[in-house]
């Protein structure tokens, strides 16, 4: 059955992969460090053997070269394989992306599915006309209440007779006009007083005519 129906083999998972190259990358620094350290070993044979052993140095040298296109080619692999790990490293955060948009589209449209344009403007003008019966309702119970009715005419008559009858209290309770006495002394005015008065008066003015050599 196996020859006809051969076993499918099992999609590859991102972060299997991922685990997969990584691993490799190890293998291939591990494999890079110790190619380098037979580099360093066959450098150090070719320069003892250099001013001796010729041959042998020559030898020590191309093997050395041979380590070395091994490095530059496990280099490359190495460049090949992290930017590998890079590229399924975005493709997998992508492909989470858009796994999360896609939850997010089904959600609003579960949400939008149950509701109706049209059932929305009809709550909505509801709303508004309970909001305007609120209104009205407290205004009707603010407004001031009173029991009789009346009229601004009676009401300005009256008062002008009010004032009537203030301004006809006032002109006839008026009191008449204060009569000024000038005061009068009592006590006869000291002669006494008025002789100095006199008599400084006089020296001042003989002294007005010293002064003027009258």
């Amino acid at each position: 059955m196996q020859l006809f129906f051969p076993r499918q083999k099992p999609k590859a998972n991102a972060k299997d992969a991922i685990v997969r190259l990584r691993d490799t990358l190890q293998m291939l620094e591990k494999r890079e460090s110790h190619l380098q350290t037979k580099i360093d070993t066959e450098l150090r044979n070719a320069k003892s053997n250099a001013a001796t052993n010729k041959r042998a140095a020559l030898m020590a040298l191309k093997r050395k070269k041979q380590y070395e296109n091994q490095i530059e080619k496990i280099s490359g692999a190495r460049i090949t394989i992290e930017a590998q790990v890079m590229a399924i490293e975005n493709a997998n955060v992508n492909l989470e992306t858009i796994k999360a948009m896609e939850k997010g589209a089904e959600a609003m449209k579960a949400i939008h599915g149950s509701m109706d344009i049209n059932k929305v403007d009809d709550t909505m003008d509801s709303i508004r006309e309970q909001i305007d019966m609120a209104d009205e309702i407290s205004n009707a119970i603010s407004a001031p209440m009173i029991g009789i009715d009346l009229d601004d005419d009676e009401l300005t008559a009256e008062l002008d007779e009010l004032e009537q009858e203030i301004l006809d209290s006032q002109l006839l309770g008026a009191d008449a006009p204060p009569v000024t006495v000038p005061n009068v002394p009592t006590s006869e005015p000291v002669k006494t007083k008025t002789r100095v008065t006199e008599q400084d008066e006089d020296e001042e003015l003989a002294e007005l005519r010293a002064t003027m050599a009258l």
